[in-house]
C-alpha cells in the first residue's frame, strides 16, 4: 500500500470522562466488538474473576478506578485502530491531557443519569482549544436517566456545541429495550447477556414494527415515536465537516455494561472519525504522508513487565513511515539513535512491530533517555511542542524511611518523575534536601508512593506541606536580574517584595517558582510585585 492509503486507514482517539460514566467499560467492549478480546472483562471485577484489560496495573484492579492512560491497538473492518483509555480522576488529568496531544478524535462518555460533571466539563475544554473533533456516547440506559431531549439540550447550554442524535433510546432503566437507528430508520433490540461478557444478540426491526411496540410499554413507546417526529423537526442537522471540526457532536444512546449502542457507535465512529492529521512546526506544515519521519513522546511508563524493569516511551508517529532498527534524531538533544526494541502495544501485552504509519503509536523499549515531549525524525529541524504544563495544587515531602534502599528510592524517584507522575521542586535555603514534590491531585502522590514501595521496594514516607497555589516569576527586563557569583549552583533569587508566608523555590527547569498557602497571599505578592515581574499561574 502506499502511504497515502496506510495513512487513510489509521483511526486514533481517546476516551474521555468524569469517574464512574463507564469510560473504561466502554474501552473493554469497543475491545469486544472489535475482535480484539474474546470476552471482557468487568471493571468491578472481584479477584477471582477478570479484570478489564485497560486496567493493568495492580493498583488500579485494587481500586477499581483507571490512574494511568492505556495504549490499545487493534484492526477492525480494514481499519487500524489506536485506542486511548484515559483515567477519568481529575488527580490524573495530567496525564489525560498529555494522551489528548497524540489523538485525532475523542469520544466523551455521559452517564444519562447525571449529565454533563465536572471534569468532563474540563476535557472538552481541553478537546475544544487543541480543536479535536468529539463523539458523544450516552452511557447507562439500563439504569433510571434523565430524559434525551434534556442530555441534549444541556449538551449545548453547558458545552456550547451543537448535538446530532445517531440513534434514540426506548425507554431506560427496567424499561431500556434497545436503540432506534436514525440513519437506517431501524430499531435494534437488545437481548442482555450474562455480566455483558458476550456480544449482546441484535434484532433489527423497524419502529412500525408489532414486535416493536409489544416490546415496549404502551406509554414508552408513544413517547419514542413523539420524540422521534420532534428530532425530525428540531434536530441539528448532520454534517460530517462540522463533525471533524469539533463544531457538531454525533451522540449515541446506548449500554456499555449490556452491550447496547456498542457496535453502532464503534461502526459510525470509525466512517467519520479523521485520519491522522498535519501539525505545525513554527510556520511549516508536516503532512502525514510525507517521506520524512516524524513522531513525539508522549507517554513514558516503567515496570509494565516488572520481571525486566523495562522503560517504555510511546510515540505518536506524525509522519513518514517508522521501521524497525531505523536511526533518527532526538531533536532536544542532538542525538542520533537506533530504534531498535519497537513494540506494539495492547495494555501490557505486546509484540514487535517492524513497521507503523502516522496515526500509530509505537512503543520504544529501552533506556533511550527521553524525556515527555522529545521529537525524534530524520529531520533536525522538526520540534514538535505539543506537550502541556500544568500548576501543582498540592504539595508532599517524600522521605526515604530505609537509608540501606538510598539507590532503590533515588532510581525509583527518577524514573517516575520522568514519567510525569509528579513534579520535582527545590528549597534552595533548606537545612536538608529532601524531595519536595508537587501534583494536581494527592491521588497521584498516593500512585507514586504505591509504586516506589511495589516496584522498587524503597520505603517511603509522606509529608504533606502547606501550600496550594504556586506563582512563576521572572524580570519583565532580564537586565535587571542578579547575576550569578561564582561557586553558585543555583539562579540568584529575584529581588521581590514577599510577606513572611511565601516561599520561594525553582521547579526542574531552574525557574523561580513562589508557593502560598491561601489566595490572600498569593494576591498580596501579585500586587506587590506585578510592576517589576511576570507572574503567572502556569509554568512559562
Amino acid at each position: 500500500m502506499s502511504a497515502a492509503s496506510e495513512v487513510a486507514r489509521r483511526r486514533t482517539f481517546a476516551i474521555i470522562s468524569h469517574p464512574d460514566a463507564g469510560k473504561t467499560t466502554l474501552t473493554e467492549k469497543l475491545l469486544l466488538y472489535g475482535g480484539a478480546v474474546q470476552l471482557a472483562g468487568s471493571v468491578t471485577a472481584r479477584k477471582n474473576q477478570r479484570a478489564t484489560t485497560s486496567d493493568w496495573m495492580e493498583l488500579e484492579k485494587q481500586r477499581g478506578i483507571s490512574v494511568s492512560s492505556t495504549v490499545l491497538q487493534f484492526e477492525y473492518k480494514d481499519c487500524v485502530v489506536n485506542l486511548l483509555d484515559t483515567p477519568g480522576h481529575k488527580d490524573f488529568s495530567e496525564d489525560t491531557y498529555r494522551v489528548l496531544t497524540a489523538v485525532d478524535a475523542a469520544v466523551m462518555v455521559i452517564d444519562a443519569g447525571k449529565g454533563i460533571e465536572s471534569q468532563t466539563l474540563k476535557l472538552f475544554e481541553v478537546c475544544r482549544r487543541r480543536g479535536v473533533p468529539i463523539f458523544t456516547f450516552m452511557n447507562k440506559l439500563d439504569r433510571p436517566a434523565r430524559p434525551p431531549l434534556d442530555l441534549l439540550d444541556e449538551l449545548e447550554k453547558v458545552l456550547g456545541i451543537a448535538s446530532c442524535p445517531m440513534n434514540w433510546p426506548l425507554g431506560d432503566g427496567v424499561d431500556f429495550k434497545g436503540v432506534f437507528d436514525r440513519q437506517s430508520n431501524q430499531v435494534h433490540l437488545f437481548e442482555r447477556t450474562v455480566g455483558g461478557m458476550f456480544r449482546a444478540p441484535v434484532n433489527v426491526k423497524g419502529i412500525e414494527d408489532e414486535s416493536v411496540s409489544n416490546a415496549l410499554p404502551p406509554l414508552v413507546y408513544a413517547r419514542v415515536c413523539e420524540e422521534l417526529e420532534l428530532l425530525d423537526g428540531v434536530g441539528a442537522e448532520f454534517s460530517l465537516e462540522k463533525v471533524r471540526r469539533g463544531q457538531i457532536t454525533p451522540v449515541f444512546y446506548g449500554s456499555a455494561m449490556n452491550n447496547f449502542g456498542v457496535q453502532m457507535m464503534l461502526d459510525s465512529f470509525l466512517a467519520m472519525a479523521p485520519t491522522p492529521a498535519p501539525r505545525l512546526v513554527g510556520e511549516r506544515i508536516v503532512e502525514p504522508d510525507s517521506e520524512t519521519f516524524s513522531g513525539f513522546v508522549f507517554k513514558i511508563q516503567a515496570n509494565m513487565n516488572p520481571r525486566h524493569r523495562d522503560h517504555v516511551a510511546f510515540i505518536r508517529i506524525v509522519s513518514g513511515c517508522f521501521q524497525r532498527d531505523m536511526s533518527a534524531t532526538n531533536t532536544r538533544t542532538g542525538t542520533k539513535m537506533r530504534l531498535g526494541n519497537s513494540q506494539r502495544l495492547f495494555a501490557q501485552e505486546r509484540e514487535t512491530v517492524n513497521e507503523a504509519w502516522a496515526g500509530d503509536v509505537v512503543g520504544l523499549v529501552g533506556n533511550y533517555g527521553f524525556q515527555i515531549g522529545d521529537t525524534l525524525s530524520d529531520d533536525p529541524n522538526i520540534k514538535y511542542d505539543e506537550m502541556p504544563r500544568f500548576a501543582p495544587e498540592c504539595f508532599a515531602y517524600l522521605h526515604n524511611e530505609n537509608t540501606a534502599k538510598f539507590k532503590r528510592f533515588r532510581d525509583g524517584l527518577d524514573q517516575l518523575l520522568k514519567e510525569g507522575v509528579a513534579q520535582p521542586f527545590e528549597l534552595p535555603d533548606a537545612f536538608v534536601r529532601i524531595p519536595l514534590l508537587g501534583a494536581v491531585g494527592p491521588l497521584q502522590f498516593d500512585v507514586l508512593k504505591y509504586r516506589l514501595e511495589s516496584e522498587y521496594s524503597a520505603e517511603v514516607r509522606l509529608e504533606y506541606a502547606p501550600w496550594t497555589i504556586v506563582r512563576w516569576i521572572r524580570e519583565k527586563n532580564p537586565e535587571d536580574a542578579p547575576k550569578p557569583v561564582r561557586g553558585q549552583t543555583t539562579k540568584p533569587k529575584p529581588n521581590l517584595a514577599a510577606s513572611y508566608d511565601t516561599t520561594l523555590a525553582l521547579d526542574a527547569f531552574g525557574n523561580w517558582v513562589a508557593l502560598f498557602s491561601d489566595k490572600v497571599s498569593a494576591g498580596y505578592f501579585e500586587t506587590k510585585n506585578g510592576e517589576k515581574f511576570e507572574i503567572s499561574a502556569y509554568p512559562f
